[in-house]
């Protein structure tokens, strides 16, 4: 007779419901022969009570006094949003001696450590894959894959409504705030897609994967966080014209003073690994320095994404069977990057303009403090009847006092040719 895993549910919403149906329908059959058991989901947390039509044999309840009171639990599926009460949920858990597969990036990028501590002396598993990237083998890469690379860098796209709503804005030429509609209609973005927008959601991701990359996380106070919220149609018109496209990054690497992390809009070139990831896609870079430059890419959202992370995650317990001493803490030694590389700083600067004597009023005054600021490329366009200008330069630019306020966004230096930048267009 076939083994049994039992397993609950806590959170029964977009992930706990892709859990679910794979378990009990589109996969059943793959998942037992892989890990040879039987898979049976024994109870579920649900926020409130009401008609799911879900099988009697189910204990299905809002409150985990009868999740906790099960005879037997191996595997808990961990789908809360927020740290309370997830993180006295997983301790429960843990102490019951079960495994925990989460999918809590708030929890995990504030507790995370200290969770995984407490699994590791409880000899079981806390695994969380599906946090940081949804469906993309990322955390598995990092910890199983990279053991004696060291990391210098990893950008990433690790928001896919922020990555739709800056590709459907780009390509339709429609306003910011008619594709994050057009996002929360087909389900992209919550009702309240604050967390998304601000940069908040890749911000938690991203002290996920310094903390398994570094041991440890920057301040988060001295994080740079900037949202796509202020992003408007000509910004992403003149970085076209510059052979560019903007995404929200999220950049980790290891300096000569510690950690330094940012998450804002930057715009990438055609040489990027990042440039053709667009929809709800999610896109990581990692260079390493021994494979080189890797990339992944592909859902990081969406209950199937979600779901098939977290269930890979099981697979990988029931295979591995022993918890690794520090499973999610390797060490990576690095080595700050040559001076060149580090102080690659080109940034894209765009004007609205009165006319075209303004522009060159702007240059002269540019021309006059060379010492401080480099054009490397410039690009003027009428759009709707305003003009704007904009150039790519590296430099002090806010040393300069200019008659035209501007925006000022960052491009990353991964794949940027110097070379190319050849190109004037003028009125």
């Amino acid at each position: 007779m076939m083994e049994t895993v039992k397993v609950v549910l806590l959170g029964f919403g977009t992930v706990g419901s892709g859990v679910y149906d794979s378990i009990l329908h589109t996969h059943q059959e793959k998942l037992e022969k892989v890990i040879g058991k039987k898979v049976e989901i024994v109870g579920i947390l649900v926020k409130t009570e009401k008609d799911r039509q879900l099988p009697e044999n189910i204990i299905v309840t809002t409150k985990i006094e009868e999740i906790l009171a099960l005879p037997k639990i191996d595997y808990v599926f961990e789908a809360i949003v927020g740290i309370e009460p997830a993180y006295s949920y997983t301790q429960l858990f843990l102490d019951r001696g079960c495994h925990v597969i989460s999918a809590n990036k708030e929890l995990l990028a504030n507790r995370g450590e200290e969770l995984s501590e407490y699994a590791l002396n409880k000899g079981k598993f806390l695994t969380f894959e599906a946090a940081v990237a949804g469906g993309i083998p990322l955390l598995r890469t990092i910890i199983q894959l990279l053991q004696v690379n060291g990391i210098l860098v990893l950008e990433g796209i690790l928001n896919g409504t922020s990555n739709y709503i800056l590709s459907k804005m780009r390509n339709e030429k429609l306003s910011f705030g008619e594709c994050l509609q057009e996002a929360q209609q087909l389900g992209y973005a919550e009702a309240n897609p604050e967390s998304d927008i601000s940069g908040r959601d890749a911000f938690y991701k991203q002290m996920i994967l310094s903390s398994l990359i570094y041991h440890e996380q920057p301040d988060w106070e001295k994080v740079e966080r900037v949202g796509i919220e202020d992003v408007a149609l000509e910004d992403l018109a003149l970085g076209e014209g510059h052979g560019l496209r903007l995404k929200l990054l999220a950049s980790l690497k290891r300096g000569d003073e510690g950690i330094q992390a940012t998450v804002k809009p930057t715009f990438v070139s055609s040489e990027h690994p990042l440039y053709n990831v667009e929809g709800v896609d999610n896109g990581i870079v990692i260079k390493t320095d021994l494979v080189g430059t890797l990339m992944l890419q592909g859902p990081g959202a969406g209950s199937k994404a979600t779901a098939s992370a977290m269930i890979e995650d099981l697979v990988q317990i029931e295979q591995q069977k022993q918890p690794l001493q520090q499973v999610h803490r390797y060490s990576y030694q690095t080595q700050t990057q040559n001076k060149k590389e580090a102080n690659e700083s080109i940034q894209l600067a765009v004007f609205p303009l009165q006319d075209k004597e303004e522009w060159l009023s702007l240059k002269a005054i540019l021309n006059e403090n060379s010492k401080s600021v480099n054009i490397l490329q410039e690009v003027v366009k009428e759009l709707d009847g305003r003009i704007y200008g904009s150039f790519l330069y590296d430099g002090e630019l806010e040393c300069i006092k200019l008659p035209v306020l501007y925006k000022r966004y960052p491009v990353s230096p991964i794949g940027l040719k110097r070379d190319h930048f050849n190109l004037v267009n003028i009125f």
